[in-house]
């Protein structure tokens, strides 16, 4: 029961720091950043990449460890969804960190560098389309944890 409580725990920690992350980017993400900004905007998408890694991992372990079993989640198709759309949000996330890559190099080589406005509002869709798959995540993880095996 305790590797449990310490799995769920663990797991919700990062699931937690992932979505703050995640919603931290998509405020600092904004027409006219310059310099510093964009350096930070790498750094807290490092910090999502390495928080939602911990998500997937912490996640593994109550798939194989946890108390119900890989048997339990891997028939359960809502177990599946949930997968579906965490493999969904990194697909979403790959065009900004590609963007806070360039944006960063762009800035190190020119203190005055400010990414296009079309560029910073395309990214900005890229990030509220992660959040809004995001939170639907945890619906999915409450029908799991109600019992519920199938939509309908």
């Amino acid at each position: 029961m305790t590797l449990e409580i310490l799995l769920a725990y663990f797991h919700f920690i990062a699931l937690i720091a992932t979505a703050s992350l995640l919603s931290a980017e998509a405020l600092l993400c904004r027409p006219g950043m310059a310099g510093d900004a964009l350096h930070r905007l790498k750094k807290v998408d490092i910090g999502y990449f390495s928080f939602a890694i911990a998500a997937l991992l912490t996640g593994a372990a109550r798939l194989f460890w946890g108390a119900k079993g890989s048997a339990y989640y891997l028939a359960n198709p809502i177990f599946h969804a949930k997968l579906g759309l965490f493999v969904l949000v990194a697909l979403l996330s790959v065009l900004p960190t590609v963007r806070f890559i360039q944006w960063s190099k762009a800035a190190r080589r020119a203190d005055a560098y400010v990414p296009a406005s079309a560029a910073v509002a395309s990214v900005r869709v890229f990030l509220l389309l992660e959040l809004a798959v995001l939170a639907a995540i945890p619906l999915l993880a409450t029908l799991m944890a109600h019992g519920v095996s199938r939509f309908g």
